[in-house]
């Protein structure tokens, strides 16, 4: 049986990798994204995946986006909640427009997209939700309490509703991320990733996308229906929680 997965975010960094790698796998794969319509374009040329446009943030939108979807493709059994975005400063600087548009974006994009497929994976007796959280959801981190009180809040949902779902052949999992070579971490200047991140990271380099997408492929199988309420952490060693 051939099955279909949605990954938000999915034309840039973690997210392309996800939806390649799945595509690679037999998986017919929809990939979503806001922002920025040239790599998107770009994504859905280069790997002929088909390409949607929404901002998660709106449950509205997530409702019409999610239709189109399944109009296209039939029903979502694999959903990749990877849609992000950072808004940094210290907290006492933080603006209350800072704060909302994080927190609803990477924590709220949860429910507003899961809220869409999840009566229908309980319908047919399968699914699998995969939430990629963060490493700072997991430790914090220095000017980011936006950021990290959301990919906590990402762990937290993805263990409340692997409770709910276990017995209808749902599993819901979190995949937290360190630092990984995307265009975000090859913006932070040359000599801080040298001499303040990699120093940090034991094995002494940055993670690549397809080793998170490999995560995923994992998590999404038939065969990991025993894997539920799960956080994987793929940091190099830099946490180990």
């Amino acid at each position: 049986m051939t099955r279909t997965a949605l990954v938000t975010g999915g034309t840039r960094g973690i997210g392309a990798a996800i939806g390649r790698a799945l595509k690679a796998s037999g998986y017919r794969v929809a990939a979503s994204y806001h922002g920025n319509d040239t790599a998107a374009t770009k994504f859905k040329m280069e790997s002929g995946i088909p390409i949607y446009k929404w901002d998660v943030g709106s449950f509205d939108a997530c409702t019409e986006g999610v239709r189109e979807v399944v109009a296209d493709f039939g029903p979502i059994d694999v959903l990749v909640n990877n849609a992000g975005i950072t808004k940094d400063s210290t907290f006492h600087k933080m603006t209350p427009e800072q704060w909302s548009a994080v927190v609803n974006t990477n924590l709220g994009s949860l429910f507003n997209m899961t809220r869409q497929v999840i009566e229908g994976m309980r319908i047919r007796k399968f699914g699998r939700i995969i939430n990629i959280s963060s490493i700072n959801g997991q430790k914090g981190q220095f000017g980011q309490v936006n950021y990290s009180a959301a990919k906590a809040g990402d762990i937290g949902f993805t263990k409340a509703l692997a409770l709910e779902n276990a017995k209808g052949g749902i599993t819901v999992n979190a995949i937290c991320p360190g630092y990984i070579n995307t265009e975000m971490v090859q913006a932070v200047p040359k000599d801080v990733l040298e001499k303040s991140i990699l120093p940090l990271i034991p094995v002494g380099r940055l993670g690549e996308p397809e080793e998170i997408a490999r995560a995923v492929l994992f998590l999404a199988a038939e065969e990991a229906g025993f894997i539920t309420g799960s956080t994987l952490s793929i940091n190099g060693g830099q946490y180990m929680a």
